[in-house]
């Protein structure tokens, strides 16, 4: 499986993930990233975020120039920090097929308050609700 973006110019955001393989005896992986930003759906104004991917691989990796691009499509979108967290979630879910995964939303502070949000999933189907606190 030939990744489709590693080692090429990329312009545009995307709205999928590449893989790779997961190698024999990988526990857990996690991925952070605080170049996610979005849209308040109500003002409009920009929302900046730090998000944490930790996932049990099953049989697959997140590529992260792929993840990197996938979270620049958000940039424009307007969306709830909680809703984010779970929509992160059911894409690393859908593609990567692991074992368990959970996204975790750090939403910098808008008028003094600090959102974050948790999503999970297990491979037993037991999905946990997206947890916004201040």
């Amino acid at each position: 499986m030939e990744p489709k973006y590693l080692g090429k110019r990329s312009t545009q955001p995307i709205d999928e993930l590449d893989t790779f393989p997961a190698p024999a005896g990988l526990d857990t992986v996690t991925m952070t990233s605080d170049e996610l930003t979005a849209l308040c759906p109500v003002t409009g104004q920009p929302d900046f975020y730090t998000v944490t991917i930790e996932y049990v691989p099953g049989p697959l990796c997140i590529e992260s120039k792929s993840l990197k691009l996938y979270l620049w499509h958000f940039r424009e979108q307007g969306v709830f920090c909680e809703q984010l967290a779970v929509d992160i979630r059911d894409k690393v879910v859908a593609t990567i097929h692991p074992s368990a995964c959970t996204v975790t939303l750090v939403q910098k502070a808008r008028g003094g308050i600090v959102i974050t949000a948790v999503s999970s999933y297990t491979e037993e189907g037991k999905e946990g609700k997206s947890d916004g606190e201040a």
